[in-house]
Parts: structure tokens; C-alpha cells; sequence
């Protein structure tokens, strides 16, 4: 079977985006991992679906690079809903995903979205979206015991001279936990983040943030991503790091949040409790699916 599809990016945070309004779009998890596969497949973090919805313009369906079905992808939000605004003319739409409804609206912003040329992908436009309130309760994360989601009892290391510890936890209608470290290099990421992913401690998996403060308005953020592993950007876990951060008072409500690829502004509203991220959208190229399985 054969399926269109767009390749988009948010803040270097890749996706294979599929039209699935009208035809049905049910990839097995073996199809998701060789759709993803950087090697032989097109590669991307997540692969998305854009399915009909009976209470908001669509539904968006994520699926992670090893297969799995997860919640929402915020940085996903941002690219489908610049796809639903320009497909519908509005300025503004809703977005529901498996972690709650969104709504996504178009701000002033550099340059325009375009497929690439032989110089490659045109400059971005930039998108907002609504992520709701975070979900602070231990139940909600959530976690596999009771516990200050300020600061989880958690430790990476030796017990008496930790290399990480006491990360915060949030829910961004899916599970993040954040370390405040300057322990930032791709094999400390990746070693500890892999280690804590599947940790007893979080019965549904969890995405880890470790998260620099440079300033009370800037963090320096790379997160490991639950089934997708280290990427450029996660939108979700740049608005836990905020909120982590706010609650420990490091930072104030807003703050620009550095990821590898680009920024993302987070302002964690205090009249209404949501949380707010504005960042790019980018087209990289089109093109068509070939749906066959992988091996494993």
C-alpha cells in the first residue's frame, strides 16, 4: 500500500506526516520502525496521523520511532495544525490527541513554510499552541508511588555523591521527569536517559529532560525521549522544564527554552494554569509511503 506523505519539523524535532481524513491510515508497529528507520526508511522521531474528529477540526494519532502509540507530541501540534489552518483558511484550530484537546493558532513570525529546493527547506513560520494545564498530581504523571512531584526521590549514581537527583515531575498529557544538571554531552544524555526511561518507578515509561537554567528566562534543555531516544527538540518536555523549574522558583512563568534545534518559548499562563509554546514549523519535502514490515 501506498500513502502520501509530508516530512515536516519542529524546531528540528522530525515527523512523517500521513492524511488519514478520509482514508484510514493503521501502520503495525514493525511498518512505524521501518518508516522511521534514518537508514533504510525516511526517518523521523515520530510518525503522525491526521484523523477525523467529532469535537475538534482533528484528531492526531503519534506513534514513536520503536513503534509504539504515545499520547501527543508537542512540537508535532505546532507542524499539524500550520497543516490544518492552511488546508481550512483559519486562523486558529483544535487538535485532538490521546493526552487531550489542543488548539493551535498562527503568530507573527519570520519567513514562510515551503517545500525545499536544492538549497533546501525554506525559513520557518511559527505557530502557538494551547498544551492545558500540567498535570502535577503523583497520580497523574504518573508515578508508581506517592510522592512531591517537585522533587521524586530518584537517583542516578552513587548514593552518597549522585550524578543526578531529585528530578521534577510533570505531565504534559504524557510523563516527563527533569533534571536540573550542566551534564549535558550526547553520552551522558543518552546513558542515564535510556537507564530511566523504563525505570519500575513509572509504570507507563517516561520521557527525561535534563535541563540547564542559564538564566530566570532561559533554559538549556536536551531530553531522551521515551521510544524515540535522543532528539533535537520535544515540545512537551520544553513546557515540563519550565514548569519544573518554575515550581523550584529557578525560574519565573516564561522563559525561552534552548533545544538543539532552535528555541521554543514557554509561558506557563498564571490567570488560566496552561501552558503556552510558540516555535517553528518547517516543510522539509514530500513524498510517498510504501508500507511494508520491517523485520523484528
Amino acid at each position: 500500500m501506498q500513502r502520501p506523505f509530508v516530512k515536516m519539523n519542529g524546531a528540528g524535532n522530525d515527523f512523517v506526516v500521513v492524511n488519514a481524513l478520509e482514508l484510514p491510515f493503521t501502520p503495525t508497529a514493525a511498518q512505524v520502525r521501518a518508516i522511521a528507520d534514518r537508514d533504510s526508511g525516511q526517518g523521523c522521531d515520530q510518525l503522525i496521523a491526521i484523523e477525523p474528529s467529532d469535537r475538534t477540526d482533528a484528531f492526531m494519532r503519534v506513534w514513536n520511532a520503536d513503534g509504539g502509540a504515545v499520547e501527543t507530541c508537542g512540537n508535532a501540534l505546532r507542524c499539524v495544525g500550520w497543516l490544518l489552518m492552511q488546508s481550512t483558511g483559519k486562523d486558529r484550530v483544535t487538535i485532538d490527541t490521546l493526552g487531550g484537546p489542543t488548539t493551535a493558532w498562527r503568530v507573527p513570525g519570520p519567513g514562510r513554510v515551503g517545500s525545499g529546493g536544492p538549497e533546501g527547506p525554506t525559513t520557518t513560520a511559527h505557530v502557538k499552541v494551547d498544551m492545558g494545564a500540567p498535570r502535577l498530581d503523583w497520580t497523574e504523571i504518573p508515578l508508581e508511588e506517592a510522592m512531591d512531584t517537585r522533587g521524586i526521590e530518584l537517583q542516578v549514581g552513587p548514593i552518597d555523591a549522585p550524578l543526578l537527583h531529585t528530578p521534577g515531575a510533570v505531565s504534559m498529557g504524557n510523563p516527563h521527569v527533569v533534571f536540573f544538571t550542566d551534564r549535558q554531552d550526547d553520552a551522558f544524555v543518552s546513558g542515564s536517559g535510556s537507564l530511566i526511561e523504563h525505570h519500575p518507578l513509572f509504570p507507563e515509561g517516561v520521557n527525561v529532560g535534563f535541563a540547564n537554567v542559564l538564566a530566570p528566562d532561559r533554559i538549556r534543555l536536551r531530553v531522551w525521549e521515551r521510544g524515540a531516544g535522543l532528539t533535537r527538540a520535544c515540545g512537551t518536555g520544553a513546557c515540563a522544564a519550565l514548569v519544573a523549574a518554575a515550581r523550584r522558583g529557578l525560574t519565573g512563568r516564561s522563559a525561552t527554552v534552548e533545544v538543539d534545534g532552535g528555541t521554543l518559548a514557554i509561558d506557563w499562563d498564571e490567570t488560566t494554569g496552561h501552558v503556552f509554546m510558540t516555535g517553528p514549523v518547517e516543510i522539509e519535502h514530500t513524498g510517498t509511503l510504501t508500507l511494508k514490515d520491517a523485520p523484528g
